[in-house]
């Protein structure tokens, strides 16, 4: 048992049965690390979160070199995401957990907000909140179907492609690119250092700080650029990019400061980019290992805005919550006593499969009944942007699939390669083939 923390009677027992069956011969009073639960943790994550919630629902586990505290059933997530003694601030953590450089406690253009808590972050996010209206969504609409059809008509007369390269990678990259005004001549560029940070390809984990550096100067030099042309005309957040809205933004005399827009714009451009990109990708996979629900969707365009609420829940693009929480005071969860200081992380995809919230949650179904899936989050840290990736993903489904008909996949769904990560779930690539449009081979 960790030193300071009472369990249920059960759990301790059902924890230390999890750990002998996950790793053999492994000492029982030890958390479990995830890395020796690899390929299993990033191919199939499902089994070992299946577990966890069953036996140890809120235990200790040990990922990228740091003990922290996963939870993982529905009702205990959505309870931990809004409660305000766990904190989104890891300076607040105890000095083991700060140290680790993942956790984000002294990286430079870190204190977005995501990672302050209320009164800054109730002001960080209304303030954000006047670049992300409606209106400016939905005029987005047209150029987003542009891109996407673009994007398909490249692949149409070949009948194969890898659509994570040459579809959901590029779609919500190029939106992206495109909302914070990167000039089409640093687009090129741009994209290549995203890709190092977000490591697409093997070997660019260790170019991964030269990557952030380059994006994060790119991004100086942007704001000061934007600064520099904002009008008078800009300072209504429905005209200009996104970072021109951002700029803009004002609320009773009070605005972003230099380094608050910094950190916004970079968590805005990863955030808007990779997870967009997981769910496109993920969702595809999702519809075409089930032929009947991908022919229903097929059938009937009308489902695709349910359909997507349900890949969301099935195949979530983010695992664990990307930012440890830390309790601020001696917290009880799912009946497990919690000390002060200590980081939480809790784990969507466990929560989204739980079968006390959503029944036969391993099966996918595009008519379920929405039950408050938790792949946006939950709470006053819930994604902003949650609406501008279920726009991409409804013009990237309808799109895709009625420009490349029967889509299927080249390889044995069990051999497609997923990239390792702590907490996203997403795949290196995802070769499919279609049938050429008459359309297209008659031009």
């Amino acid at each position: 048992m960790i030193l300071g923390v009472r369990r249920p009677a059960h759990s301790l027992g059902a924890l230390k049965a999890l750990r002998c069956d996950m790793s053999e011969g492994a000492d029982m009073s030890e958390p479990v690390d995830l890395a020796s639960w690899e390929p299993g943790y990033t191919e199939d994550p499902y089994p070992f979160f299946a577990r966890l919630r069953e036996q140890a629902p809120v235990s200790k586990v040990v990922i990228d070199g740091l003990s922290v505290w996963l939870v993982t059933r529905y009702d205990d997530v959505r309870d931990a995401l809004s409660d305000p003694r766990l904190s989104n601030d890891p300076t607040l953590a105890d000095a083991v957990t700060r140290a680790v450089p993942w956790v984000g406690a002294s990286l430079p253009g870190a204190a977005h907000m995501a990672r302050v808590d209320p009164p800054d972050h109730t002001r960080l996010r209304r303030l954000v909140s006047k670049a992300f209206t409606p209106r400016r969504l939905e005029v987005l609409r047209p150029r987003i179907q542009q891109i996407a059809d673009a994007l398909v008509a490249a692949i149409q007369p070949i009948g194969r492609a890898d659509l994570l390269s040459e579809f959901a990678l590029p779609l919500p990259l190029t939106v992206i690119s495109e909302l914070f005004g990167v000039s089409a001549t640093d687009q090129q560029e741009f994209v290549r250092w995203v890709n190092i940070f977000f490591g697409m390809d093997e070997g660019d984990a260790a170019r991964a700080p030269q990557a952030r550096a380059w994006i994060m100067d790119y991004l100086v030099r942007l704001i000061e650029r934007k600064e520099a042309e904002q009008t008078e005309r800009l300072a209504d957040a429905e005209h200009g990019s996104l970072l021109d809205g951002l700029i803009a933004a004002r609320d009773e005399g009070e605005r972003l400061d230099h380094h608050e827009l910094l950190a916004m714009s970079f968590l805005l451009l990863l955030a808007g980019y990779e997870t967009t990109m997981n769910l496109i990708a993920n969702g595809l996979l999702s519809l075409l290992r089930s032929p009947d629900q991908y022919a229903a969707l097929r059938a009937d365009p009308a489902l695709t805005r349910p359909a997507i609420e349900e890949l969301l829940r099935y195949e979530a693009p983010v695992k664990v919550t990307p930012f440890v929480r830390v309790t601020t005071a001696e917290v009880t969860i799912g009946g497990v006593v919690i000390p002060a200081h200590q980081p939480v992380l809790v784990a969507f995809a466990a929560a989204n499969r739980d079968p006390a919230q959503f029944p036969d949650p391993d099966r996918l179904d595009i008519t379920r009944a929405e039950r408050g899936h938790l792949a946006f989050g939950h709470g006053i840290h819930f994604c902003l942007g949650a609406p501008l990736a279920r726009l991409e993903a409804e013009i990237a489904f309808t799109t895709l699939l009625a420009g490349c008909p029967d889509l299927a996949l080249a390889l044995d769904g069990a051999g497609l390669p997923w990239r390792r990560s702590r907490v996203l779930r997403g795949l290196k690539r995802l070769p499919v083939t279609f049938t050429v449009p008459a359309s297209v081979r008659t031009r």
